[in-house]
């Protein structure tokens, strides 16, 4: 008989981004590009789409959110991010 798994908690990444930022572009490659490798996805919000958003994050867009923390903004480093992210999926693999 086999031992069933826990169920995993999905990590929730959003990456927050405006029309017209060259460093979204950016973000969105590396966000992307990580999220790839981990098997993950992120969800883009755009910060002129939610005002409570865009009042909180306006100066600092883009925005990489885990979870709901801040966690990178303005140029996204893509080896912090994907430090992050595998702390995350081993801690959903201990509970």
């Amino acid at each position: 008989m086999s031992e069933q798994q826990p169920a995993k908690t999905p990590i929730d990444i959003t990456l927050l981004t405006k029309p017209g930022c060259h460093l979204c572009d950016k973000a969105r490659h590396v966000v992307h590009d990580v999220t790839a490798r981990l098997g993950l996805t992120f969800t883009e919000l755009n910060i002129e789409n939610f005002p409570e958003l865009k009042a909180r994050h306006a100066i600092e867009i883009p925005v990489v959110l885990v979870d709901g923390e801040v966690k990178d903004f303005w140029q996204i480093n893509p080896r912090r991010l994907e430090k992050i992210l595998h702390q995350k999926i081993t801690q959903n693999h201990q509970r």
